[in-house]
C-alpha cells in the first residue's frame, strides 16, 4: 500500500510504502509524480519511506514497471531520499548514484535511517 506522508506546495513528493507494493501502488505513485510535473516543475524531489515494506509482498510486475518508469523518467527526478532501516538499501544508494551519474547533474540520492526522517525531509526540501 502506498500513501503520501505529507503534501507540499513545492516540487517535493513524500510517500511511504507500507507492507506491500502492487501495480495499483505503482500507478498511484506515477499519478502523484505527474501532478507535480503538471504544476510546472521540471524535476521532482522524492522522499520514499520503506521501513514497513515487506520484500516478500512486492509484486514482481509492479517492481519491474517501477524500474522501467524510473529509467525513462530519471532526468525528472531531483533529489531522492530513501528512508528505511535496511543495510541492503543503504549499500545500494551509492551504487545507484554512480550508475546514473546523478551527482554530476546536481541531483543526489541519499539514504536516511528512520530516526533521521526530519533530516530526509530537509534534504528533499532544500532544492527547488
Amino acid at each position: 500500500m502506498l500513501e503520501q506522508i505529507k503534501t507540499f506546495d513545492n516540487n517535493v513528493l513524500a510517500i511511504e510504502v507500507i507492507d506491500s507494493f502492487t501495480e495499483t501502488d505503482e500507478k498511484i505513485c506515477q499519478k502523484f509524480f505527474n501532478e507535480k510535473l503538471e504544476q510546472g516543475y521540471k524535476q521532482v524531489n522524492v522522499l520514499v519511506k520503506l521501513d514497513e515494506m515487506k520484500i516478500s509482498h512486492i509484486q514482481t510486475k509492479a517492481f519491474m514497471e517501477d524500474v522501467i518508469w524510473a529509467l525513462r523518467n530519471y532526468k525528472r527526478i531531483g533529489h531522492m531520499a530513501i528512508v528505511a532501516h535496511s543495510k541492503i538499501l543503504k549499500a545500494f544508494v551509492p551504487i545507484d548514484n554512480l550508475f546514473f551519474q546523478r551527482a554530476k547533474e546536481g541531483r543526489l540520492e541519499r539514504y536516511f535511517d528512520v530516526s533521521q526522517m526530519d533530516e530526509a525531509m530537509a534534504f528533499v526540501n532544500a532544492v527547488d
